[in-house]
Protein backbone atom coordinates (compact mmCIF):
# COMPACT_ATOMS: atom_id res chain seq x y z
CA UNK A 1 0.00 0.00 0.00
CA UNK A 2 1.61 3.09 -0.78
CA UNK A 3 1.02 6.35 0.90
CA UNK A 4 2.51 9.83 0.03
CA UNK A 5 5.69 10.24 0.03
CA UNK A 6 5.78 13.87 0.78
CA UNK A 7 3.98 17.08 2.71
CA UNK A 8 3.85 18.62 -1.06
CA UNK A 9 2.16 15.49 -2.46
CA UNK A 10 -0.47 15.56 0.36
CA UNK A 11 -1.11 18.91 -0.22
CA UNK A 12 -1.65 18.01 -4.34
CA UNK A 13 -3.96 15.55 -2.93
CA UNK A 14 -5.98 17.79 -0.98
CA UNK A 15 -5.78 20.84 -2.95
CA UNK A 16 -7.20 18.60 -5.92
CA UNK A 17 -9.64 16.56 -4.20
CA UNK A 18 -12.46 18.66 -4.29
CA UNK A 19 -12.17 19.04 -7.65
CA UNK A 20 -12.19 15.17 -8.46
CA UNK A 21 -15.66 15.44 -6.73
CA UNK A 22 -16.84 17.78 -8.63
CA UNK A 23 -15.36 16.15 -11.82
CA UNK A 24 -17.94 13.16 -11.17
CA UNK A 25 -20.85 15.51 -10.31
CA UNK A 26 -20.48 17.09 -13.85
CA UNK A 27 -19.48 13.33 -15.24
CA UNK A 28 -22.74 12.15 -13.95
CA UNK A 29 -25.21 14.78 -15.33
CA UNK A 30 -23.80 14.52 -18.67
CA UNK A 31 -24.20 10.88 -18.85
CA UNK A 32 -27.94 10.44 -17.08
CA UNK A 33 -29.14 13.00 -19.64
CA UNK A 34 -27.39 11.88 -22.52
CA UNK A 35 -27.43 8.24 -22.96
CA UNK A 36 -29.77 5.16 -21.69
CA UNK A 37 -33.33 6.27 -21.62
CA UNK A 38 -33.45 9.07 -22.76
CA UNK A 39 -31.53 8.40 -25.70
CA UNK A 40 -33.52 5.67 -26.67
CA UNK A 41 -36.48 7.83 -25.61
CA UNK A 42 -35.25 11.05 -28.34
CA UNK A 43 -34.74 8.08 -31.23
CA UNK A 44 -38.29 6.78 -30.88
CA UNK A 45 -38.99 10.49 -30.93
CA UNK A 46 -37.02 11.00 -34.21
CA UNK A 47 -39.25 7.70 -35.47
CA UNK A 48 -35.54 5.51 -35.53
CA UNK A 49 -36.47 2.12 -37.34
CA UNK A 50 -34.78 -0.78 -34.75
CA UNK A 51 -32.01 -0.96 -36.94
CA UNK A 52 -31.04 1.88 -35.88
CA UNK A 53 -31.54 1.79 -32.20
CA UNK A 54 -30.06 -1.26 -32.19
CA UNK A 55 -26.41 0.92 -34.13
CA UNK A 56 -27.12 2.98 -31.50
CA UNK A 57 -26.80 0.20 -28.34
CA UNK A 58 -23.73 -0.93 -30.17
CA UNK A 59 -21.71 1.57 -30.38
CA UNK A 60 -20.38 1.89 -26.64
CA UNK A 61 -19.47 -1.78 -27.26
CA UNK A 62 -17.75 -1.41 -30.49
CA UNK A 63 -15.85 1.52 -28.94
CA UNK A 64 -13.98 -0.45 -26.91
CA UNK A 65 -11.41 -1.08 -29.26
CA UNK A 66 -10.24 2.47 -29.44
CA UNK A 67 -9.09 1.82 -25.76
CA UNK A 68 -5.67 0.40 -27.40
CA UNK A 69 -4.97 3.60 -29.58
CA UNK A 70 -5.84 5.67 -25.84
CA UNK A 71 -3.24 3.27 -24.24
CA UNK A 72 -0.76 3.91 -26.43
CA UNK A 73 -1.33 7.87 -27.04
CA UNK A 74 -1.48 8.03 -22.86
CA UNK A 75 2.25 6.12 -23.18
CA UNK A 76 3.55 8.40 -25.77
CA UNK A 77 3.01 11.73 -24.75
CA UNK A 78 2.83 10.90 -21.35
CA UNK A 79 0.08 14.09 -20.14
CA UNK A 80 -2.55 12.37 -19.15
CA UNK A 81 -3.91 15.85 -18.16
CA UNK A 82 -3.49 17.22 -21.60
CA UNK A 83 -4.88 14.03 -23.36
CA UNK A 84 -7.97 14.37 -21.07
CA UNK A 85 -8.71 17.64 -21.94
CA UNK A 86 -7.41 17.51 -25.46
CA UNK A 87 -10.48 14.36 -25.71
CA UNK A 88 -12.95 16.70 -23.68
CA UNK A 89 -12.93 19.12 -26.46
CA UNK A 90 -13.94 16.61 -28.72
CA UNK A 91 -16.29 14.95 -27.16
CA UNK A 92 -18.85 17.30 -25.38
CA UNK A 93 -19.50 19.31 -28.33
CA UNK A 94 -21.03 16.33 -29.84
CA UNK A 95 -23.69 16.28 -27.22
CA UNK A 96 -24.34 19.89 -28.35
CA UNK A 97 -24.33 18.04 -32.28
CA UNK A 98 -27.21 16.04 -30.81
CA UNK A 99 -29.26 18.78 -30.12
CA UNK A 100 -28.99 20.73 -33.16
CA UNK A 101 -29.85 17.60 -34.93
CA UNK A 102 -32.98 17.28 -32.78
CA UNK A 103 -34.49 20.34 -33.95
CA UNK A 104 -32.65 21.22 -37.24
CA UNK A 105 -33.32 17.85 -39.01
CA UNK A 106 -35.85 15.26 -38.54
CA UNK A 107 -36.38 11.18 -39.23
CA UNK A 108 -33.70 9.64 -41.14
CA UNK A 109 -31.39 12.83 -41.42
CA UNK A 110 -31.45 13.63 -37.77
CA UNK A 111 -30.85 9.97 -36.74
CA UNK A 112 -27.81 9.72 -39.03
CA UNK A 113 -26.20 12.99 -37.45
CA UNK A 114 -26.97 11.60 -33.95
CA UNK A 115 -25.08 8.62 -34.91
CA UNK A 116 -22.22 9.90 -36.15
CA UNK A 117 -21.81 12.41 -32.83
CA UNK A 118 -22.63 9.25 -30.56
CA UNK A 119 -19.70 7.45 -32.62
CA UNK A 120 -17.20 10.39 -32.12
CA UNK A 121 -17.99 10.38 -28.37
CA UNK A 122 -17.03 7.41 -27.63
CA UNK A 123 -14.39 6.82 -29.47
CA UNK A 124 -12.68 10.21 -27.62
CA UNK A 125 -14.12 9.08 -24.36
CA UNK A 126 -12.02 5.67 -24.67
CA UNK A 127 -9.03 8.52 -24.24
CA UNK A 128 -11.01 10.44 -21.75
CA UNK A 129 -11.22 6.98 -19.51
CA UNK A 130 -7.45 5.69 -20.48
CA UNK A 131 -5.93 9.17 -19.21
CA UNK A 132 -8.35 9.41 -16.09
CA UNK A 133 -7.80 5.91 -14.81
CA UNK A 134 -3.99 6.10 -15.26
CA UNK A 135 -4.50 9.42 -13.79
CA UNK A 136 -6.47 8.88 -11.21
CA UNK A 137 -4.44 5.81 -10.06
CA UNK A 138 -1.32 7.81 -9.70
CA UNK A 139 -2.29 10.27 -7.56
CA UNK A 140 -4.82 9.06 -4.98
CA UNK A 141 -2.78 6.40 -2.36
CA UNK A 142 -5.22 3.06 -0.88
CA UNK A 143 -5.55 4.94 2.35
CA UNK A 144 -7.51 8.06 0.77
CA UNK A 145 -8.66 5.76 -2.04
CA UNK A 146 -11.90 4.37 -0.15
CA UNK A 147 -13.02 7.67 1.49
CA UNK A 148 -13.01 9.91 -1.54
CA UNK A 149 -14.06 7.97 -4.21
CA UNK A 150 -17.39 7.08 -2.11
CA UNK A 151 -17.85 10.56 -1.91
CA UNK A 152 -17.71 11.42 -4.93
CA UNK A 153 -19.98 8.34 -5.85
CA UNK A 154 -22.26 9.30 -3.14
CA UNK A 155 -23.05 12.54 -4.69
CA UNK A 156 -22.92 10.93 -8.16
CA UNK A 157 -25.66 8.53 -7.66
CA UNK A 158 -27.65 11.44 -6.31
CA UNK A 159 -27.22 13.61 -9.18
CA UNK A 160 -28.45 10.40 -11.02
CA UNK A 161 -31.29 10.20 -9.48
CA UNK A 162 -32.31 13.66 -9.15
CA UNK A 163 -31.42 14.72 -12.53
CA UNK A 164 -32.67 11.51 -14.06
CA UNK A 165 -36.34 11.91 -12.64
CA UNK A 166 -36.32 15.66 -13.16
CA UNK A 167 -35.46 15.77 -16.93
CA UNK A 168 -37.80 12.93 -17.58
CA UNK A 169 -40.99 15.15 -15.72
CA UNK A 170 -39.77 18.08 -17.65
CA UNK A 171 -40.14 16.09 -21.19
CA UNK A 172 -43.32 14.87 -20.43
CA UNK A 173 -44.43 17.62 -19.16
CA UNK A 174 -43.42 20.06 -22.08
CA UNK A 175 -44.90 17.67 -24.53
CA UNK A 176 -48.41 18.12 -22.67
CA UNK A 177 -48.35 21.82 -22.01
CA UNK A 178 -45.70 24.11 -24.54
CA UNK A 179 -47.20 23.35 -27.81
CA UNK A 180 -44.39 23.31 -29.07
CA UNK A 181 -42.51 20.16 -30.42
CA UNK A 182 -41.20 17.86 -28.39
CA UNK A 183 -37.66 17.76 -29.92
CA UNK A 184 -37.35 21.35 -28.45
CA UNK A 185 -37.17 19.22 -24.80
CA UNK A 186 -34.78 16.97 -25.48
CA UNK A 187 -32.76 19.60 -27.33
CA UNK A 188 -32.71 21.22 -23.91
CA UNK A 189 -31.90 18.04 -21.76
CA UNK A 190 -28.98 17.85 -24.58
CA UNK A 191 -27.81 20.92 -24.09
CA UNK A 192 -27.83 20.48 -20.11
CA UNK A 193 -25.69 17.60 -20.24
CA UNK A 194 -23.30 19.46 -22.37
CA UNK A 195 -23.03 22.00 -19.81
CA UNK A 196 -22.69 19.40 -17.44
CA UNK A 197 -19.69 17.92 -19.27
CA UNK A 198 -17.99 20.49 -20.09
CA UNK A 199 -17.89 21.45 -16.33
CA UNK A 200 -16.16 18.33 -15.74
CA UNK A 201 -13.45 18.76 -18.10
CA UNK A 202 -12.95 22.44 -16.11
CA UNK A 203 -12.50 20.54 -12.85
CA UNK A 204 -10.26 18.43 -14.89
CA UNK A 205 -7.78 21.43 -15.44
CA UNK A 206 -7.36 21.94 -11.23
CA UNK A 207 -6.47 18.50 -10.16
CA UNK A 208 -2.79 17.92 -9.80
CA UNK A 209 -0.74 15.66 -11.97
CA UNK A 210 1.90 13.64 -10.69
CA UNK A 211 4.79 13.02 -13.36
CA UNK A 212 4.01 9.75 -15.32
CA UNK A 213 7.02 7.20 -14.68
CA UNK A 214 8.34 5.31 -17.97
CA UNK A 215 6.75 1.66 -18.51
CA UNK A 216 7.33 -0.95 -21.41
CA UNK A 217 3.72 -2.10 -22.24
CA UNK A 218 3.56 -5.06 -25.16
CA UNK A 219 -0.07 -4.67 -25.44
CA UNK A 220 -1.00 -7.25 -28.50
CA UNK A 221 1.40 -9.83 -26.97
CA UNK A 222 -0.64 -9.18 -23.50
CA UNK A 223 -3.85 -9.87 -25.27
CA UNK A 224 -3.43 -12.72 -26.95
CA UNK A 225 -2.18 -14.74 -23.99
CA UNK A 226 -5.03 -16.10 -22.49
CA UNK A 227 -6.50 -17.78 -25.46
CA UNK A 228 -3.87 -20.62 -25.01
CA UNK A 229 -5.78 -21.70 -22.33
CA UNK A 230 -8.55 -24.07 -22.56
CA UNK A 231 -10.29 -23.48 -19.26
CA UNK A 232 -9.84 -19.77 -19.79
CA UNK A 233 -11.43 -20.03 -23.32
CA UNK A 234 -14.59 -21.96 -21.69
CA UNK A 235 -14.68 -19.07 -19.60
CA UNK A 236 -14.76 -16.34 -22.27
CA UNK A 237 -17.34 -18.88 -24.39
CA UNK A 238 -19.09 -17.99 -21.42
CA UNK A 239 -19.22 -14.82 -21.14
CA UNK A 240 -19.34 -13.67 -24.79
CA UNK A 241 -22.36 -16.08 -25.65
CA UNK A 242 -23.84 -14.61 -21.96
CA UNK A 243 -23.04 -10.98 -23.65
CA UNK A 244 -24.86 -11.84 -26.91
CA UNK A 245 -28.26 -12.87 -25.06
CA UNK A 246 -28.50 -10.02 -22.82
CA UNK A 247 -27.70 -7.33 -25.05
CA UNK A 248 -29.82 -8.99 -27.92
CA UNK A 249 -33.39 -7.98 -25.92
CA UNK A 250 -31.64 -5.37 -23.08
CA UNK A 251 -31.61 -2.34 -25.58
CA UNK A 252 -35.19 -2.59 -26.69
CA UNK A 253 -36.68 -2.83 -23.24
CA UNK A 254 -36.92 1.28 -23.23
CA UNK A 255 -38.58 0.93 -26.49
CA UNK A 256 -41.00 -1.91 -25.94
CA UNK A 257 -42.21 0.32 -22.83
CA UNK A 258 -42.53 3.72 -24.64
CA UNK A 259 -44.26 2.13 -27.87
CA UNK A 260 -45.59 -1.07 -27.19
CA UNK A 261 -47.26 -0.17 -23.38
CA UNK A 262 -47.04 3.28 -24.74
CA UNK A 263 -45.75 4.71 -20.97
CA UNK A 264 -44.70 8.47 -20.65
CA UNK A 265 -40.84 8.79 -19.91
CA UNK A 266 -41.41 9.68 -16.42
CA UNK A 267 -42.47 5.87 -15.42
CA UNK A 268 -40.02 4.76 -17.93
CA UNK A 269 -37.20 6.42 -16.09
CA UNK A 270 -38.34 5.83 -12.85
CA UNK A 271 -38.85 1.63 -13.59
CA UNK A 272 -34.66 2.27 -14.35
CA UNK A 273 -34.21 4.15 -10.89
CA UNK A 274 -35.90 1.69 -9.19
CA UNK A 275 -33.33 -1.28 -10.77
CA UNK A 276 -30.47 1.10 -10.35
CA UNK A 277 -31.32 0.94 -6.05
CA UNK A 278 -31.57 -2.63 -6.43
CA UNK A 279 -28.10 -3.33 -8.25
CA UNK A 280 -26.69 -0.56 -5.47
CA UNK A 281 -28.11 -2.00 -2.31
CA UNK A 282 -27.04 -5.83 -3.09
CA UNK A 283 -23.55 -5.87 -5.04
CA UNK A 284 -21.88 -5.60 -1.62
CA UNK A 285 -23.45 -8.90 -0.65
CA UNK A 286 -22.74 -10.48 -4.06
CA UNK A 287 -18.77 -9.90 -2.86
CA UNK A 288 -19.70 -11.05 -0.01
CA UNK A 289 -20.59 -15.03 -1.55
CA UNK A 290 -17.93 -14.95 -3.81
CA UNK A 291 -15.67 -14.70 -1.24
CA UNK A 292 -17.42 -17.43 1.32
CA UNK A 293 -18.09 -19.83 -1.76
CA UNK A 294 -16.95 -19.01 -5.15
CA UNK A 295 -18.07 -16.70 -8.21
CA UNK A 296 -19.97 -19.81 -10.29
CA UNK A 297 -22.30 -19.76 -7.17
CA UNK A 298 -22.80 -16.28 -7.63
CA UNK A 299 -23.29 -16.81 -11.36
CA UNK A 300 -25.49 -19.58 -11.38
CA UNK A 301 -27.64 -17.86 -9.12
CA UNK A 302 -27.47 -14.33 -11.19
CA UNK A 303 -27.27 -15.49 -14.49
CA UNK A 304 -31.25 -17.66 -13.94
CA UNK A 305 -32.59 -14.86 -12.40
CA UNK A 306 -32.28 -12.51 -15.08
CA UNK A 307 -33.02 -14.80 -17.81
CA UNK A 308 -36.09 -14.95 -16.30
CA UNK A 309 -36.84 -11.62 -15.80
CA UNK A 310 -36.38 -11.16 -19.73
CA UNK A 311 -38.95 -13.98 -20.15
CA UNK A 312 -41.11 -12.06 -18.02
CA UNK A 313 -41.55 -9.11 -20.22
CA UNK A 314 -43.40 -11.68 -22.53
CA UNK A 315 -45.85 -11.90 -20.08
CA UNK A 316 -46.26 -7.84 -19.65
CA UNK A 317 -48.94 -8.48 -22.84
CA UNK A 318 -51.16 -11.35 -22.97
CA UNK A 319 -51.97 -10.22 -25.63
CA UNK A 320 -52.56 -6.32 -24.38
CA UNK A 321 -51.61 -4.50 -21.27
CA UNK A 322 -53.34 -5.95 -18.04
CA UNK A 323 -53.90 -5.22 -14.93
CA UNK A 324 -50.65 -7.00 -13.95
CA UNK A 325 -48.66 -5.66 -16.21
CA UNK A 326 -47.28 -2.69 -13.82
CA UNK A 327 -46.57 -5.07 -11.11
CA UNK A 328 -44.73 -7.29 -13.02
CA UNK A 329 -42.48 -4.49 -14.51
CA UNK A 330 -41.95 -3.70 -10.84
CA UNK A 331 -40.73 -7.39 -10.01
CA UNK A 332 -38.51 -7.38 -13.12
CA UNK A 333 -36.65 -4.15 -13.06
CA UNK A 334 -35.75 -5.11 -9.19
CA UNK A 335 -35.08 -8.57 -10.12
CA UNK A 336 -32.96 -7.84 -12.86
CA UNK A 337 -30.91 -4.92 -11.20
CA UNK A 338 -30.21 -7.63 -8.45
CA UNK A 339 -29.33 -10.31 -10.89
CA UNK A 340 -27.06 -7.76 -12.78
CA UNK A 341 -25.13 -6.83 -9.77
CA UNK A 342 -23.80 -10.03 -9.26
CA UNK A 343 -23.02 -11.01 -12.81
CA UNK A 344 -21.00 -7.91 -13.00
CA UNK A 345 -19.12 -8.58 -10.40
CA UNK A 346 -18.68 -12.07 -10.60
CA UNK A 347 -17.81 -11.92 -14.23
CA UNK A 348 -15.00 -9.93 -13.65
CA UNK A 349 -13.93 -11.71 -10.55
CA UNK A 350 -13.70 -15.19 -12.14
CA UNK A 351 -11.82 -14.03 -15.06
CA UNK A 352 -9.20 -12.68 -12.55
CA UNK A 353 -9.02 -15.89 -10.67
CA UNK A 354 -8.85 -17.63 -13.21
CA UNK A 355 -5.75 -16.05 -14.73
CA UNK A 356 -2.21 -16.67 -13.48
CA UNK A 357 -0.25 -14.63 -11.04
CA UNK A 358 1.30 -11.47 -13.16
CA UNK A 359 -1.03 -11.64 -16.40
CA UNK A 360 -4.80 -10.92 -14.06
CA UNK A 361 -4.66 -7.80 -16.07
CA UNK A 362 -4.19 -9.09 -19.90
CA UNK A 363 -6.52 -11.83 -19.09
CA UNK A 364 -9.51 -9.83 -17.99
CA UNK A 365 -8.79 -7.38 -21.25
CA UNK A 366 -9.06 -10.14 -23.59
CA UNK A 367 -12.06 -11.39 -22.37
CA UNK A 368 -13.87 -7.95 -22.38
CA UNK A 369 -12.58 -7.20 -25.48
CA UNK A 370 -14.09 -10.56 -26.97
CA UNK A 371 -17.21 -9.75 -25.28
CA UNK A 372 -17.93 -6.53 -25.84
CA UNK A 373 -17.30 -7.21 -29.38
CA UNK A 374 -20.38 -10.10 -29.12
CA UNK A 375 -22.69 -7.37 -27.31
CA UNK A 376 -22.13 -5.24 -30.04
CA UNK A 377 -23.37 -7.66 -32.86
CA UNK A 378 -26.08 -8.89 -30.83
CA UNK A 379 -27.73 -5.30 -30.86
CA UNK A 380 -26.87 -4.89 -34.09
CA UNK A 381 -28.34 -7.79 -34.87
CA UNK A 382 -31.14 -7.29 -32.57
CA UNK A 383 -32.14 -3.95 -34.33
CA UNK A 384 -32.12 -5.80 -37.70
CA UNK A 385 -34.03 -8.97 -36.75
CA UNK A 386 -36.67 -7.28 -34.80
CA UNK A 387 -38.92 -6.47 -37.26
CA UNK A 388 -38.99 -10.11 -39.00
CA UNK A 389 -40.70 -11.29 -35.95
CA UNK A 390 -43.59 -8.48 -36.25
CA UNK A 391 -46.03 -10.68 -38.17
CA UNK A 392 -45.23 -13.99 -36.03
CA UNK A 393 -48.19 -15.12 -33.11
CA UNK A 394 -48.17 -18.09 -30.83
CA UNK A 395 -51.37 -17.97 -28.32
CA UNK A 396 -52.42 -20.80 -25.82
CA UNK A 397 -55.82 -20.45 -24.56
CA UNK A 398 -57.11 -23.00 -21.81
CA UNK A 399 -61.16 -23.49 -22.56
CA UNK A 400 -63.68 -24.86 -20.22
CA UNK A 401 -66.75 -25.75 -20.22
CA UNK A 402 -69.46 -28.14 -18.50
CA UNK A 403 -73.19 -27.06 -17.71
CA UNK A 404 -73.00 -24.09 -15.69
CA UNK A 405 -69.67 -22.58 -17.29
CA UNK A 406 -68.10 -21.66 -20.46
CA UNK A 407 -64.36 -20.33 -19.49
CA UNK A 408 -61.48 -19.28 -21.57
CA UNK A 409 -58.23 -18.12 -20.21
CA UNK A 410 -55.37 -16.53 -22.13
CA UNK A 411 -52.61 -18.69 -21.06
CA UNK A 412 -49.38 -17.31 -23.17
CA UNK A 413 -49.19 -15.15 -26.41
CA UNK A 414 -45.75 -14.55 -28.35
CA UNK A 415 -46.07 -11.74 -31.07
CA UNK A 416 -43.24 -9.39 -32.09
CA UNK A 417 -41.07 -8.18 -29.44
CA UNK A 418 -42.31 -11.77 -27.09
CA UNK A 419 -40.23 -13.40 -29.71
CA UNK A 420 -37.63 -11.43 -29.00
CA UNK A 421 -37.28 -11.46 -25.48
CA UNK A 422 -37.58 -15.64 -26.27
CA UNK A 423 -34.66 -16.07 -28.30
CA UNK A 424 -32.46 -14.13 -25.93
CA UNK A 425 -34.07 -16.46 -22.98
CA UNK A 426 -33.12 -19.36 -25.15
CA UNK A 427 -29.33 -17.74 -25.88
CA UNK A 428 -29.23 -17.02 -22.13
CA UNK A 429 -29.93 -21.29 -21.35
CA UNK A 430 -27.41 -21.90 -23.77
CA UNK A 431 -24.56 -20.08 -22.11
CA UNK A 432 -25.16 -21.31 -18.64
CA UNK A 433 -24.64 -24.68 -20.35
CA UNK A 434 -21.06 -23.33 -20.91
CA UNK A 435 -21.00 -22.11 -17.61
CA UNK A 436 -21.16 -25.67 -16.37
CA UNK A 437 -17.68 -26.61 -18.06
CA UNK A 438 -15.65 -23.72 -16.65
CA UNK A 439 -13.68 -25.07 -13.78
CA UNK A 440 -12.94 -22.64 -10.63
CA UNK A 441 -10.85 -23.30 -8.02
CA UNK A 442 -8.89 -21.14 -5.79
CA UNK A 443 -9.61 -17.66 -4.23
CA UNK A 444 -8.46 -14.31 -6.79
CA UNK A 445 -4.80 -13.95 -6.08
CA UNK A 446 -4.61 -10.27 -6.73
CA UNK A 447 -6.23 -7.82 -4.29
CA UNK A 448 -5.23 -5.15 -6.53
CA UNK A 449 -7.45 -6.28 -9.53
CA UNK A 450 -10.30 -7.60 -7.14
CA UNK A 451 -10.19 -3.99 -5.51
CA UNK A 452 -10.60 -2.40 -9.36
CA UNK A 453 -13.11 -4.60 -10.28
CA UNK A 454 -15.57 -3.97 -7.00
CA UNK A 455 -15.21 -0.65 -7.06
CA UNK A 456 -15.93 -0.97 -10.96
CA UNK A 457 -19.31 -3.32 -10.26
CA UNK A 458 -20.56 -0.46 -7.61
CA UNK A 459 -19.77 2.69 -10.15
CA UNK A 460 -21.74 0.95 -12.83
CA UNK A 461 -24.66 1.51 -10.67
CA UNK A 462 -24.49 4.65 -11.08
CA UNK A 463 -24.89 4.53 -14.95
CA UNK A 464 -28.79 5.05 -15.54
CA UNK A 465 -30.50 2.43 -18.35
CA UNK A 466 -33.16 0.34 -18.54
CA UNK A 467 -31.19 -2.74 -16.71
CA UNK A 468 -28.88 -0.89 -14.33
CA UNK A 469 -25.02 -0.90 -14.88
CA UNK A 470 -25.62 -3.70 -18.22
CA UNK A 471 -22.42 -2.61 -19.85
CA UNK A 472 -20.62 -2.86 -16.59
CA UNK A 473 -20.13 -6.69 -18.10
CA UNK A 474 -18.60 -6.51 -20.84
CA UNK A 475 -15.94 -3.76 -20.66
CA UNK A 476 -12.60 -3.02 -19.04
CA UNK A 477 -10.20 -0.39 -18.80
CA UNK A 478 -7.77 -1.36 -21.14
CA UNK A 479 -5.10 1.20 -19.08
CA UNK A 480 -4.63 -1.46 -16.38
CA UNK A 481 -2.14 -3.09 -18.85
CA UNK A 482 0.40 -0.54 -17.69
CA UNK A 483 2.99 -1.83 -15.30
CA UNK A 484 2.51 -0.46 -12.04
CA UNK A 485 4.61 2.56 -10.90
CA UNK A 486 5.11 3.64 -7.20
CA UNK A 487 1.75 5.04 -7.01
CA UNK A 488 0.20 2.04 -9.35
CA UNK A 489 -0.98 -0.37 -6.70
CA UNK A 490 -4.45 1.47 -5.70
CA UNK A 491 -7.47 0.55 -7.45
CA UNK A 492 -8.74 2.34 -10.45
CA UNK A 493 -11.65 4.35 -9.22
CA UNK A 494 -12.39 4.87 -12.79
CA UNK A 495 -15.62 6.74 -12.94
CA UNK A 496 -15.15 7.85 -16.31
CA UNK A 497 -14.62 4.20 -17.36
CA UNK A 498 -18.07 3.88 -15.73
CA UNK A 499 -19.93 6.42 -17.66
CA UNK A 500 -17.68 7.96 -20.79
CA UNK A 501 -17.10 4.44 -22.01
CA UNK A 502 -20.82 3.37 -21.82
CA UNK A 503 -21.02 1.38 -19.33
CA UNK A 504 -26.14 1.07 -19.25
CA UNK A 505 -26.90 1.95 -21.64
CA UNK A 506 -26.44 1.94 -21.73
CA UNK A 507 -28.38 1.79 -21.22
CA UNK A 508 -28.65 2.58 -21.13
Amino acid sequence: MSEPTSASEQTHLLDSERWIVRNGVGVQIMETLAVGAFLTALAVQLGAPNWMIGALAAIPHIAQVAQVPALWTVERLRKRRLIYLISGMIARPMLLVIAVAAVVYSGMQALWLILFAFAVRYAAGAFLSCSWNSWMRDLVPDAEMGRLFSNRQQKMIGVSILFSLLAAAFIDLWKQYSGQPTEYAYAIVYTLAFFGGTYSVVCARKIFEPVMEPTHAHIISHLRAPFADRNYRRLISFLASWNFAVNLAAPFFTVYMLKRLEYELTLVIAFATLSQIASFLTVRYWGSIADHFSNKVVLATCCPVFILSVFAWTFTTLPEPHGFTIPLLIFIHIATGFAVAGVNLASGNIVLKLAPVGGSTAYLASSSMVNATAAGIAALLGGIAVDLFSSWELGLTIHWQSAANNLELEAMNFSHWDFFFLFSTLIGLYSLHRLSLVEEKGRVRDPHMLRVLMGSARQSMRNLSTIAGLRAASEFPLDGLLPETKRSSKTTPGPETATEKPKEPAND
